[in-house]
């Protein structure tokens, strides 16, 4: 009989969970380990996830994430930085009618008094034990070398952990569970490519100092087009990005597939899954691609320590320039003019594509 450390709780015997997690695509995809684990560790339990509503466009919600992959049952939607009354007295009422035996934090950290509120909150909603609550070194991403952090998905299983052990390593870590039609859907929308092996890029993102920029994706395209003749070119990304992959097409030399807004996230990382290799910035479509263990080329930008957010996996090329401002957390850069992307040349990232699609595995 597995237990909770000094609590003395029969995991097998507990009815009800309720996951906390706020984010978007990327934030959801780097918790699936986690997730995994919950519902391994609580295999008869209802899994709820409060998470949080859509905040941009480009942002989708956790449910178009996770889908019916069975990881989650059901969900509970939050306002994200709500301070009404009536909306927080709203959802204490649904999580007590819920009754959760054991809520599972899995929210990134948002500063120790904001923690202690979330904390005070759920046990007024009725929560008696809280896993993984982020306080002491679960806090933070431990600095593994002089250049790099611990990813955020292993802070988060090491927070969890006294639910069980999980792999990083191992690919079922990081299964999303396809349906049948979502993997019908992929074949479908990849009949155009002819049955070519995929080169896929995503060169969209929500943050602007995250943006490498489009001229820059258009170059290395077309060098990319000659070192692979008879690829296809995947293109993927939210309905606003169409065009701008439209740009980025012309310079491919063979077929091209612009599914940009035609899929829903699930149903893009079942296609992405298909490729070869995947270029792009730091972004949800990076992760989903990861996440089916293609080799993933980034231009990252210096915004957050080395780590933390790039791909699960040792088969990417991460470019990453440790400027003077790195660690700036900047969503919009003006002053420094991107410098820390400027500094990636296109031709950085073509040496680091084919190195990748080689099957290299360190770090640029």
């Amino acid at each position: 009989m597995r237990e909770f450390r000094g609590m003395g709780i029969d995991f097998t015997k507990v009815k009800r969970v309720l996951i906390y997690r706020l984010g978007s695509l990327g934030d959801t995809v780097v918790v699936l380990p986690a997730l995994h684990l919950v519902a391994r560790t609580f295999p008869d339990a209802r899994r709820v996830m409060l998470t949080n509503l859509p905040v941009h466009t480009k942002a989708p919600i956790s449910s178009s994430i996770i889908g019916q992959s069975g990881l989650i049952d059901d969900y509970m939607a939050y306002p994200k930085g709500t301070r009404s009354f009536r909306i927080l007295a709203g959802l204490c009422w649904h999580i007590r009618r819920f009754r959760p035996e054991v809520l599972v934090y899995l929210t990134r950290p948002r500063g120790e008094n904001t923690v202690m509120r979330d904390a005070r909150f759920f046990r007024l909603c009725g929560v008696k034990r809280i896993v993984g609550l982020p306080v002491g070194d679960r806090a933070i991403n431990l600095q593994l070398s002089e250049t790099q952090w611990e990813s955020e998905a292993a802070r988060i299983v090491r927070s969890v952990s006294e639910l069980g052990e999980i792999d990083l390593n191992d690919p079922a870590s990081w299964d999303l569970k396809f349906t049948p039609a979502e993997i019908d859907r992929a074949e479908a929308v990849l009949q155009p490519c002819g049955g070519k092996p995929i080169i896929a890029c995503g060169p969209g993102t929500k943050v602007q100092a995250k943006d490498w920029g489009t001229e820059k994706w258009c170059a290395l395209i077309s060098k990319l087009a000659r070192k692979f003749p008879g690829h296809c070119l995947l293109l993927v990304g939210a309905a606003e990005e169409r065009d701008t992959c439209d740009r980025i097409a012309a310079h491919w030399t063979d077929r091209v597939v612009n599914l940009c807004g035609d899929l829903s996230p699930r149903e893009t990382a079942a296609v992405l899954r298909k490729a070869e290799l995947f270029v792009g910035p730091d972004s949800g479509p990076m992760h989903l691609a990861a996440a089916g263990g293609v080799p993933c080329v980034i231009a990252f930008a210096a915004r957050t320590k080395p780590g933390i957010w790039f791909p699960n996996g040792t088969t990417h090329r991460v470019l990453y320039n440790n400027v003077d401002c790195a660690g700036c957390d900047l969503e919009t850069c003006i002053e420094q003019k991107k410098k820390c992307l400027a500094s990636i040349t296109v031709d950085d990232m073509l040496a680091a594509s084919v190195e990748a699609w080689r099957g290299q595995s360190t770090f640029a």
